[in-house]
């Protein structure tokens, strides 16, 4: 198209991207970190697992008021505020460590600091590309977006364990440094301050609770989108309690901890490989069958490493779970960029976020139960079956089956 530059050209994007890149690395790195470093220091393994469950809680209760929020403020001085406290908050944890007076309820108090802050950066962030980024583009942009997040995945833990070995602030400071940069990248990328159809003032005095059943209700009315997205939930908690069973059915095979590790690194590979590959696979089908396909295939694959081949072989068939996992993240990305008014782009980001998130949770205790009961293969493989059954399901399904995301038929949105 005339006038459109290349998105590798597009300094804004790539600013946001750069930004987002350094500072999930720093965060990924710190997520081996801080499970060490409260170890070392209480001895808890308890303890541990509360800091993180603390991050997560409060997350989870701020996203959807932090979506709503995003709609209504200035988005770029929500992003770099965001960006900054973050930056605080591992600086602050950096500075205790090494003065030697950090305490457990300060572990609990500053993750969950973190969580309320990432409540909010990631609808900005959402809401920052569909500013930025030609429609055309999108598809090129989520793809970079995935690859980032899976290079990020891969690199961040030994990266963490390594800056750990050489002290156990020097982590903490790195993650404030990449904060830091992230803010500058996002101050320079000049991130839309509002959406163009912005809320009135009747919309406003809705409240929080308003706002937010006004995007439920909007998702509910998109047939296809719906049962995307109720499709999606059941995948992240069958997705989710694989990865128990697949510990215990290393170590019935006779594999150590760095089997184990090296096994399921395979899941890094595969996900950067699906990320680089994701713009062409995400054409081969259109959304709703792409989601079918991508739920059988997990579901095939996972219960494939079952099959008797030595303690290695689980690595081959789950480079093919995320092989095809990153492809309808970019696909759904695009489609909800495209679909979802601006003005509720925020709120819509913090439903579908939660929504993903919902059964989440389960997914683990689902895995550990099942891996005590049948054992770690024929746990891979019940789940392996329920995926498959999902998808069996999921094909049934005229509005899933026939859903392309296009919005020529959309009604234009004006808030209330």
């Amino acid at each position: 198209m005339p006038g459109i530059v290349p998105l590798r050209k597009n300094a804004r994007f790539q600013l946001l991207w750069a930004g987002s890149a350094v500072s999930q690395l720093g965060s990924e790195l710190t997520r081996l970190a801080m499970p060490l470093l409260v170890l070392a220091l209480t001895g808890s393994p308890g303890l541990a697992g509360v800091v993180a469950g603390a991050r997560t809680v409060a997350f989870l209760l701020v996203q959807l008021p932090a979506g709503v929020w995003v709609d209504r403020w200035d988005r770029r001085r929500t992003l770099i505020t965001a960006q900054g406290l973050q930056a605080a908050v591992s600086a602050l944890l950096a500075a205790l460590v090494l003065t030697g007076q950090v305490e457990a309820w300060q572990f609990v108090a500053l993750a969950m600091l973190d969580g309320l802050c990432a409540a909010f950066t990631g609808p900005v962030l959402d809401t920052a590309i569909r500013g930025i980024v030609p429609r055309s583009q999108l598809h090129s942009a989520y793809t970079q977006e995935e690859a980032r997040t899976h290079a990020a995945g891969l690199l961040g833990p030994p990266l963490g364990g390594l800056l750990y070995g050489l002290g156990r602030a020097v982590p903490f400071v790195v993650d404030a440094v990449t904060f830091l940069a992230a803010t500058l990248c996002y101050a320079l990328a000049k991130v839309p301050r509002r959406p163009a159809d912005q809320p009135s003032p009747q919309q406003e005095r809705r409240g929080l609770l308003g706002e937010a059943a006004e995007a439920v209700v909007w998702l509910w009315r998109r047939r296809g989108l719906r049962e995307a997205t109720a499709a999606v939930m059941v995948l992240n908690l069958l997705g989710g309690a694989f990865l128990i069973p697949l510990i215990v059915l290393v170590g019935e095979r006779g594999g150590d901890s760095r089997v184990t590790g090296t096994v399921l690194a395979a899941l890094g590979v595969g996900g950067l490989a699906g990320a680089l590959l994701s713009g062409r696979i995400g054409r081969l089908l259109p959304p709703g069958r792409l989601l079918i396909a991508v739920v059988a295939v997990f579901g095939v694959a996972l219960a494939a490493t079952a099959l008797p081949w030595g303690v290695w072989w689980p690595m081959a068939p789950l480079v093919f779970i995320t092989l095809s996992t990153p492809s309808l993240n970019v696909v759904m990305n695009v489609v909800v960029a495209r679909m979802v008014p601006e003005g509720m782009l925020g709120r819509m980001g913090a439903v579908l976020s939660m929504g993903g998130m919902a059964l989440k949770p389960l997914g683990p205790v689902l895995g550990g139960v099942l891996a005590a009961v049948l054992g770690g293969a024929w746990a891979v493989v019940a789940l392996g079956g329920l995926l498959v059954l999902v998808a069996a399901v999921a094909a049934l399904s005229p509005q899933l089956r026939g859903f392309t995301g296009e919005v020529a038929d959309e009604a234009p949105y004006a808030p209330a």
